[in-house]
């Protein structure tokens, strides 16, 4: 069995899976890649208190899919398009492995077809 690649390319992936694992984190990102909000703003959304928030929008800043600036005394969070591509490029490379296996026992089932017909 293959061991999994160490480096920073593959931590920062389980970051992002796992700040992506959570469902509220995952409406977070939606609303911020929408447009700019403040965290405040953010936390009014959720029926959770404003550190919980805080907590999901920590996650997703350190897994780098949001960043946060500073206006006067609010912060304000944008959603990071660059990171939620990897994403979907990383899912894609997965795709096409497993689009290889399915076409390949394709294969195999016709050729044990053809191979029975003989």
């Amino acid at each position: 069995m293959p061991t999994a690649h160490a480096g920073p390319d593959e931590d920062r992936a389980d970051a992002r899976f796992h700040a992506l694992a959570d469902r509220t984190r995952r409406d977070i990102l939606r609303r911020v890649l929408v447009g700019e909000h403040s965290v405040s703003a953010l936390a009014a959304s959720y029926d959770m208190s404003f550190a919980s928030v805080q907590k999901h929008v920590a996650v997703l800043e350190r897994a780098g899919l949001l960043s946060k600036r500073r206006n006067g005394r609010e912060q304000r969070a944008h959603g990071e398009v660059d990171a939620v591509r990897s994403i979907a490029s990383m899912l894609a490379e997965l795709e096409d492995v497993w689009r290889g296996r399915v076409a390949r026992i394709d294969d195999l089932i016709a050729d044990g077809r053809q191979r029975g017909e003989e």
